[in-house]
């Protein structure tokens, strides 16, 4: 089965239709579904008697509100997440996602570059596929640090400051060990390479995306063949 990708106009178009009057999704229930897939795709890849120590380093915008909800699913899966949040908004529903961690003892830092030895593997949270230009401060040193950790790293539809479409231009980004694509994956990482898991949101616009086993929220996409949308 040949997958299709999204170009960023087509995944903002999709997002848009699932959270109006026909799509009936609300933003919250479209982020408990992506970080479960998340922390589902963790779980299947990363073995927590090895990786139990999981940094979740979340951006200000939705895709660090899905991180923040796969930080709470790690924790009931039975990993120690902790999180780097460095710009939190004011806005009512990451003040809540927030407050779910916080209920649940999962620690907040503030220093990003001091647990990169009390951690097993990262999830990169911070950028999405509204993401364009430049990384702006306190980002682009947080995406230098990531670029030179030797630890794992597992990111959220796109990786961090990669263009949506045109990928990880001039190398300005790191290469993830794991990426979790949502409803499928974006132009941007045709040419990725390592594991690849897509997590289950919506089936339309002939997307190719194949079935779910069993009650699955993830599959493993890594070793089918890719089509440009």
């Amino acid at each position: 089965m040949a997958l299709k990708y999204l170009t960023q106009k087509i995944a903002q178009t999709i997002d848009e239709e699932l959270m109006s009057q026909a799509g009936g999704f609300s933003i919250d229930q479209l982020m408990e579904l992506a970080g479960f897939s998340v922390a589902q795709a963790i779980f299947r890849t990363y073995d927590k008697s090895k990786f139990s120590r999981v940094l979740i380093c979340c951006g200000p915008g939705n895709n660090g509100g899905d991180g923040l909800v796969a930080a709470r699913h790690l924790f009931h899966f039975g990993y120690r997440p902790n999180i780097f949040y460095p710009r939190r908004p004011p806005k009512e529903l990451y003040q809540r996602l927030v407050a779910q961690c916080e209920n649940l003892k999962i620690p907040f830092t503030d220093n990003l570059s001091d647990q990169f030895s009390r951690n097993d593997l990262i999830l990169d949270a911070i950028f999405g596929f509204s993401f364009s230009g430049e990384v702006k401060a306190p980002f682009d040193q947080i995406i230098q640090d990531l670029r030179e950790t030797k630890l794992p790293i597992a990111s959220v539809d796109i990786p961090s400051a990669w263009d949506v479409e045109k990928g990880n231009v001039d190398g300005r980004g790191f290469i993830p060990s794991m990426l979790v694509s949502l409803t499928a994956p974006k132009l941007g990482v045709k040419q990725f390479d390592g594991i690849h898991f897509l997590g289950e949101l919506e089936k339309k616009y002939g997307l190719n995306i194949p079935p779910y086993p069993g009650t699955d929220q993830v599959i493993d996409i890594t070793n089918l063949t890719k089509e440009k949308l």
